[in-house]
Formats: structure tokens, sequence, C-alpha cells
């Protein structure tokens, strides 16, 4: 079995696959403090819930955005499961073509969304990924990963809010039933979400404007996908597991490539 690991800022999103069929899935916090053995220990005792031991991994694929932890994880896949760890970055085969102007400066987890976008939703496709920052990517109908686009997450776009405006207090991220707030916790509440499916709609309509492509499939992923789906014709597909699937597939091409 594959074990897949996409390291974000908020939380690490972990995965068994076996072939295409993801068997579980798990979902802990990032914490820069924690030790390897404090990670090992916690995916050992998830492992046991869902009925599995370490011993089934073989492999083990990663994405990371938060580089402080790589050499932490790293060492716990050798430790805990006797695996060295296949990392996304340069030389790595993905199956597409990546057209950055520097491909170095790309984060794993784009990578990883272009690659399942691309395999298992085809192109041109549009994908977003919702997470501590919001990623736009673009893979055309040649299976060329284009660019995109990157902003602020929404609960970023609510911290920064409530921190830097003295007056104003924090709030649940939840959406409200009317744009226009009566108090102000509506307010702020209409602002960061209403206000995000906006910009989510005219970022997607465009990149289709100059992609030449208005049908082209939207895919969104992250956590807070869902709080915008509903407002918005624009996604056409909710994949919270988009990022797994396209380290599954990556580590796959990998490893049943021929040495060079």
């Amino acid at each position: 079995m594959i074990l897949t690991l996409d390291i974000g800022n908020t939380n690490i999103k972990t995965a068994l696959f076996e072939g295409d069929e993801m068997a579980a899935y798990w979902r802990i916090s990032t914490d820069r403090y924690k030790s390897s053995d404090e990670y090992g220990i916690l995916l050992s005792g998830l492992f046991r819930d869902k009925g599995y031991t370490r011993a089934a991994v073989t492999g083990i694929v990663m994405s990371s955005v938060v580089p402080t932890v790589n050499f932490t994880i790293e060492h716990m896949c050798r430790n805990y499961f006797g695996v060295e760890p296949m990392t996304i970055g340069p030389g790595i085969r993905t199956g597409i073509n990546i057209k950055y102007d520097n491909p170095r400066e790309l984060g794993s987890d784009r990578i990883a969304n272009a690659v399942a976008a691309w395999e298992i939703y085809g192109g041109p496709s549009i994908f977003i990924d919702f997470g501590t920052a919001t990623s736009f990517g673009v893979v055309s109908g040649k299976g060329e990963f284009l660019g995109g686009a990157i902003c602020p997450g929404l609960r970023l776009a609510a911290e920064a809010l409530t921190e830097h405006a003295a007056k104003l207090p924090r709030f649940e991220l939840v959406k409200p039933e009317c744009v226009i707030g009566r108090n102000t916790i509506a307010n702020l509440q209409s602002g960061i979400v209403y206000g995000y499916v906006g910009q989510v709609t005219y970022l997607v309509r465009k990149m289709k404007e100059e992609l030449n492509a208005p049908h082209a499939k939207v895919i969104a992923t992250g956590g807070l996908a869902l709080l915008v789906a509903d407002e918005t014709n624009e996604i056409d597909v909710l994949d919270g597991l988009l990022t797994l699937k396209g380290l599954n597939l990556i580590y796959r091409k990998n490893a049943q490539a021929p040495a060079q």
C-alpha cells in the first residue's frame, strides 16, 4: 500500500492507497514542534484504529509547503515505516508538461493537483485548492500546466481583518443568510464569504476567457471549498482528495518508470 502525505500550513492530509482505491484517510494538525516520534506514534495509532499495520506500507510519497517540517516527517517515515519517502520536486516524473517560468518555484501540492486534474478529469481544466492560501491552477487540453493565481485563503483573510482592525470582533466563518448584514458579525461574514465567492467567480471566468475554453472543467478541493461551491455556478466538481490522488498517481509513475 502507498502512504500519501500532503503537508500544508494548517493540516497534514494523509491517505493509504491500494492501486487507485483509497483505503483510509486522516487529517492531522501541522505542528512544527512535534518530533518524528510524536508523528510516528500518532500515525501508528491511526493505522491501528483502521485495522492496518505499518508493515502494510510499501511506499511513501509526500508534498509539502512547510519546509521546516520536512526533515521531521522524512525521519518518521524511515524510523516507523522503514521506507525512504519520495518527495515531489525536480526530476520527478509527472506526466504533464510544466510551463511555469521557473518550475522550481511551483509548490509540490499544485503539481499533484495538476496531475490529478489532468489524469482524472482531463483538460482543459481549472483546479482551485481552498487552503491557508487559495491557489488556482490551469491545465491545457494538451496536459500542460500553464500557471494560475494565488490569493489569501478565507480563514487567513478573516484573521487578517480582525487582527488589524482593532474594533472588529472575531467571528465564525459561516455563510450568512443575506448579503446585506444587519449587525457587525453578519457584515463581516458577508464581506468575507460572498466577497470571496465573487473573487472566485471572476478569476475562473477570466481564466476560461484567456484559455478560450468556456467549458473548461473546474475542480475544487480543500477544507473550505464547500463554503464557496454552493454560491457559484463556476465549480463543476468537488474533490476533497485531489492532492492525495495526484500524489498516488505520481508515485506510481515513478515506481513503474524504467531505470535510466
